[in-house]
């Protein structure tokens, strides 16, 4: 039977739910899983065809939301990076009561560009899912390059990403182009809008992959969001900046339970 791989650490009694982001897994979180599991039940999790979640093809955006769902505490904080974020919102979208807060890092409603809306160019993706067919590792290689460009720490953050995508099994092919499909196609700009639990988003200003330039636009349109900007990081904050990516976190639990 198909099963997601879930593991539940930590001391803290409030739980928190991190999804990863395309191509990885749930050990893309080891750098801020010892900080962060003094302050919370952490939920880590391998999304379907990723990881150690075997034997899943390729799921849209509320599938794969559903999937995860299922295994998750009745309550709980959702993070979700990139990728992550998508699947993340689609969870407080679809069963708000499950969801104490949706942290969103390194994520956009939106990730394609459009007419007045910043993104990465819809042929950009399609050319990854071209290159896939033709260079599995190296497209993927590309991808996790990009995440820590113009960082003063680029080159050991890509390291780190790309031990995580090689200590273990890679995703299908067919897994990785249904993820380029969603971050092709989603839109949850006006959804999220009508959202009304604590919503925090984290960005990285040096970021290829979500232009900067969204979260102005994003705090007009989501103004019971709050956001927060990492100056020197780009797609990838917790892992070159653990420390300063945990803090809001802590802060966040201390709000919620006050």
């Amino acid at each position: 039977m198909n099963d997601i791989w879930w593991q539940t650490t930590g001391e803290g009694n409030c739980h928190l739910v991190l999804l990863h982001g395309w191509g990885l897994n749930a050990q893309v979180w080891d750098c801020i899983t010892p900080e962060l599991s003094a302050h919370f039940t952490l939920h880590l999790v391998d999304l379907p065809g990723y990881g150690r979640s075997v034997g899943f093809g390729a799921l849209s955006l509320d599938e794969m939301a559903e999937m995860v769902l299922e295994k998750a505490p009745m309550q709980a904080i959702w993070l979700g990076w990139s990728l992550g974020g998508l699947v993340a919102s689609q969870v407080a979208l679809r069963h708000p009561e499950r969801v104490q807060a949706l942290v969103n890092v390194a994520s956009s409603p939106c990730f394609a560009a459009h007419d007045d809306w910043p993104g990465i160019k819809p042929e950009v993706l399609s050319g990854f899912q071209q290159q896939l067919s033709d260079d599995f590792q190296r497209t993927v290689e590309r991808f996790l390059a990009l995440q820590t460009m113009g960082t003063e720490s680029a080159r050991q953050d890509a390291r780190a990403l790309k031990q995580t995508v090689l200590s273990l099994p890679m995703p299908s092919s067919e897994v990785l182009n249904g993820g380029l499909e969603i971050l092709k196609t989603a839109d949850l700009r006006q959804p999220l809008a009508e959202l009304s639990l604590p919503f925090l988003r984290m960005y990285g200003r040096l970021d290829g992959l979500v232009p900067r330039k969204i979260v102005p636009l994003l705090d007009t349109l989501w103004s019971q969001s709050e956001s927060v900007m990492f100056d020197k990081a780009a797609h990838a904050p917790f892992i070159s900046h653990p420390q300063a990516f945990c803090a809001p976190l802590v802060a966040l639990k201390a709000q919620l339970q006050n």
